[in-house]
């Protein structure tokens, strides 16, 4: 069976605890991405900050982007999978925990991100269908 590590993006960028909303903008323009994981000291993860969190969260409540930090935004734990899980597991917790993306942890350490076009290239349509109607309700 295939697993996460076959079909992640390794080397996955995070965004420092302690650096801004406004440093995790810029971040995710110069990657074209939406979303970044929150990562502390030793590449721990500490969250996923998206640029929905950001306008919603922090902009639209009038909260000024270059004073928060993205600590404030990491809420609860994070949802991840093992990277050695296979595509059964991926399906099982995006569609639980209705999210797109999913941080690839290894021990403790962050390796890379599966988002559900990750699931798509590797899975056939049906699985993959399924799990689109799952997080979209």
């Amino acid at each position: 069976m295939t697993t996460a590590r076959e079909i992640m993006t390794p080397d996955a960028t995070c965004v420092g605890e302690k650096e801004t909303l406004a440093d995790a903008a810029r971040k995710m323009s110069e990657l074209g991405v939406g979303s970044l994981p929150i990562c502390g000291e030793g590449n721990r993860l500490k969250g996923m900050l998206t640029d929905r969190d950001i306008v919603v969260k922090a902009i639209a409540q009038g909260r000024d982007p270059g004073s928060c930090s993205a600590a404030e935004f990491a809420q609860g734990k994070p949802v991840t999978i093992g990277a050695d899980d296979d595509t059964t597991e991926i399906l099982r917790t995006m569609a639980e925990h209705k999210v797109r993306r999913l941080p690839v942890i290894d021990g403790h350490q962050l390796v890379g991100i599966v988002a559900v076009a990750d699931v798509a290239r590797a899975l056939p349509d049906r699985p993959v269908g399924d799990l689109i109607d799952a997080i979209s309700e």
